[in-house]
């Protein structure tokens, strides 16, 4: 009988161990779920850099974007163009 005791204690420690030890179930479960998470960052990151390639592509060759650009971000303006500034009261 006693032999029987040892033997469910054991089988409960190493049931134990494997649910709640290192590298055990619920740290799995917590590292499958980390991982779909980097996943998921992964691929917007991806996207968010082939947006840059594109805009680095149209910089480097498109004038008519690079001059709305300069229009937009820098407030230039071509020659002939009426600006207007409205005071602030």
């Amino acid at each position: 009988m006693k032999i029987g005791r040892y033997l469910i204690l054991f089988l409960l420690f190493m049931a134990l161990l494997i649910t709640f030890g290192n590298r055990g179930l619920v740290d799995n479960y917590l590292m499958s779920k980390r991982l779909a998470d980097l996943k998921t960052q992964t691929i917007k990151i991806a996207a968010e850099n082939n947006e840059l390639k594109k805009k680095i592509l149209l910089l480097r060759n498109d004038i008519d974007y690079i001059e709305m650009m300069a229009r937009n971000e820098l407030g230039m303006v071509k020659k002939g163009d009426v600006v207007y500034r409205f005071a602030r009261q």
